[in-house]
């Protein structure tokens, strides 16, 4: 059974927490990317499918072929951040179930085509959220960001694996406070919610 985190905890992960448009020069490591990994692959996903797949660019040429394909204010953000990292999603996922989701041998029938790409997006994008909050509660902050060409990135990144599809990409690193900006407005929980 879960145990509540305390206010310091929930505060890392909800409250205080950003998106950053900015980060200092401190490094992030593979060790530290392995790290968050470890963590986000724990995440719930429908009869385990763990559709995401994840490239985490770090190199200074993979950087500029990424922000290359970003918009708006994106590329500088790619090109400053230690780590960005693309969340795909794998329309052939169904093809790993026998090993993810042993105790349903048939499980992979389950997904007939037509259905693939809405699995894939909801679970990479479940995956995609669980790695903010993974790397979040490892003290590290995070830019998710959907500005980009989808296409190009699949070119650029995906195309030894034409099953693999880009979701969205966000930064990590520690943030520079100075490039965030007052927070938006969120809604009271009557105005979006329903108790019936």
């Amino acid at each position: 059974m879960g145990q509540p985190l305390d206010d310091a905890g929930l505060d890392t992960i909800f409250r205080t927490a950003r998106s950053y448009n900015g980060y200092t020069d401190a490094p992030i490591t593979e060790d530290d990317i392995r790290r968050i990994d470890a963590l986000a692959k724990l995440a719930p996903t429908s009869v385990n499918q763990q559709s995401a797949r994840f490239v985490w660019v770090t190199s200074p040429e993979a950087k500029e072929k990424l922000a290359a394909l970003a918009t708006g204010s994106n590329p500088d953000k790619i090109r400053k951040a230690p780590v960005t990292v693309i969340i795909g999603m794998d329309l052939g996922f169904h093809e790993h179930l026998e090993w993810l989701f042993p105790h349903a041998p048939g499980a992979r029938d389950w997904f007939p085509e037509d259905s693939r790409r809405d699995h894939a997006l909801r679970n990479s994008s479940l995956q995609g959220a669980f790695l903010i909050v993974a790397a979040r509660a490892l003290g590290f902050d995070t830019g998710p960001m959907s500005g980009f060409d989808n296409a190009g990135v699949d070119e650029a990144f995906f195309s030894d694996q034409p099953g693999v599809k880009s979701n969205f990409i966000c930064t990590i690193g520690h943030g520079d406070p100075s490039s965030i900006h007052d927070r938006l407005p969120r809604p009271e929980f009557e105005k979006f919610n329903r108790l019936v």
